[in-house]
């Protein structure tokens, strides 16, 4: 029961926040922060006993399929790590960051962000999963619009509008599952879902991806992102572009894995990928203005070549989709933590107010171009191992639209490093206007965006270190029959 507390903590610190808001206002802001490495520790402590075996946790006293259970494998213990560290880095962040008031708001929905992302990659219960699925998206909404400004308001609103058309899509397909199956567990769906009615299955499954393709920014389907994290916080779009995005494509790659075994839409899934990589970095190179929209086009872009990789639908793949959103997460999360303080010292999200601010903020500036670099894919950084296992694994088949795939995805990186060196040579090598008085951003950002800088280093240098726990979690995604077993406890 101790990975139950996983999803408890977070939960229960959001509670605490307010309480201990009552003794002190200071002492609430640092909550977010203990209960996340509590998440943390017990996730790396748990690390040696799922590899062995998988923990599968039964609440209410009966054996699934009957009762809710989480799940805790590999795959999600590994997404559970990852949000508890970018969730931690960015509460510490937060708390001088975050100036406007209510900040104990703040704190709370962050945490039910969070815990509603650790829900969703560990809950065995596809109703469950849409539970927690909701629990992350209306915090979300809230945190949008945390600013109160007429932006922050508008792309709220908008991705508000778009989510709750997701998550109606989502639970007509729950509907349609349960008529279907008289079940919720996705384990005891994926045992029967080949004996079932093909047309109901297809609706099911494309109304599923529908939904969570919104919250993982699929083409056509992300409208709402450029709005959302170019007008929130930078610690919400740390959070939004880092965790909540990877979350949908999570349950998207969940659902056609491991409950539907959906095989024969997996090259669809891969063009759709490729679309969504082309657009948003096309979409990012032509941002002229606004940095952190440009930011978020290249969120959207990153997790069209995501797609692209599970879409591959072999183990190497999914490995290679993995190691994908691992270097995404660490290197998007940094982009938006060091541009945040850039923003507040300079006052302004344009491209022209950051000329040389290389010299000006030389520590925030040189983990930017290190996120950067991660992101086009170059060495020593964890993103060139991460896109060489995508172009490997594609290269695998020996299928020559794949090939051909694999070309767009290089031209897409031309394009993903061709605004990237248009920033980087603003910051380094322009002249900057007005910003004699510009100060380099204080500790409390500094030790965030630095823990991640050095983890994007040593990922990239010794991929090993995450390299066997992201195969055990291919191979527990590719491998339904053992999921099944292993839940259902059936041979």
């Amino acid at each position: 029961m101790v990975a139950s507390l996983l999803i408890a903590i977070p939960f229960l610190g959001a509670f605490a926040v307010p309480l201990f808001g009552l003794v002190s206002k200071r002492l609430s802001h640092y909550v977010p922060a203990l209960a996340l490495l509590a998440n943390l520790i017990i996730s790396i402590v748990l690390v040696p006993q799922v590899m062995s075996e998988p923990i599968i946790v039964s609440i209410g006293g009966w054996a699934p399929p009957l009762c809710i259970n989480l799940v805790v494998g590999p795959l999600g213990l590994l997404l559970a790590i990852l949000i508890s560290l970018v969730g931690l880095l960015v509460a510490v962040y937060g708390v001088n960051y975050i100036q406007e008031e209510p900040r104990e708001k703040y704190h709370m929905l962050l945490l039910c962000l969070l815990a509603g992302a650790t829900g969703m990659v560990l809950t065995g219960d596809i109703f469950n999963l849409f539970v927690f699925f909701e629990i992350l998206s209306l915090s979300s909404y809230a945190l949008t619009a945390y600013n109160k400004d007429r932006g922050g308001t508008e792309a709220a609103i908008k991705y508000l509008i778009q989510g709750s058309i997701g998550s109606a899509f989502i639970l007509i397909a729950i509907a349609l599952l349960y008529g279907l199956f008289g079940t919720l567990n996705m384990a005891d769906i994926a045992s029967m879902v080949g004996g079932a009615d093909s047309t109901f299955l297809f609706i099911s499954l494309a109304l599923l991806i529908a939904g969570f393709g919104i919250e993982a920014a699929i083409f056509p389907l992300n409208a709402w992102l450029p709005d959302a994290h170019s007008s929130a916080p930078s610690s919400v779009s740390a959070t939004l572009s880092g965790i909540a995005i990877e979350t949908g494509a999570y349950a998207v790659a969940r659902v056609t894995y491991t409950v539907f075994n959906a095989d024969g839409i997996m090259t669809l899934i891969a063009v759709m990928g490729v679309i969504t990589l082309l657009i948003g970095e096309m979409s990012a190179f032509r941002q002229k203005e606004d940095i952190k929209r440009l930011l978020a086009y290249s969120s959207i872009g990153q997790m069209g070549l995501i797609l692209f990789a599970f879409g591959i639908s072999t183990q190497s793949g999914v490995f290679a989709a993995l190691f994908q959103l691992v270097s995404h997460t660490l290197a998007k999360s940094l982009l938006f933590l060091a541009v945040g303080y850039m923003i507040y010292r300079v006052g302004s999200k344009k491209l022209a107010a950051f000329s040389g601010l290389g010299r000006r903020m030389p520590v925030s500036s040189f983990v930017f171009t290190m996120a950067a670099f991660s992101l086009i894919g170059l060495p020593p950084f964890a993103g060139f191992m991460s896109k060489f296992s995508v172009v490997r694994a594609a290269l695998e088949l020996k299928d020559p639209m794949f090939l051909w795939f694999v070309v767009l995805m290089l031209i897409a990186t031309v394009i993903e490093a061709g605004y990237f060196f248009r920033i980087i040579q603003n910051m380094f090598f322009k002249q900057g206007n007005n910003i004699e008085g510009v100060k380099e951003a204080p500790l409390s950002c500094l030790v965030p965006i630095g823990i991640l800088a050095v983890l994007i280093v040593v990922i990239g240098i010794y991929p090993q270190l995450v390299s066997g726990m992201l195969k055990a979690a291919a191979q527990g995604l590719v491998e339904r029959a053992a999921y099944i077993q292993y839940v259902l406890g059936v041979p």
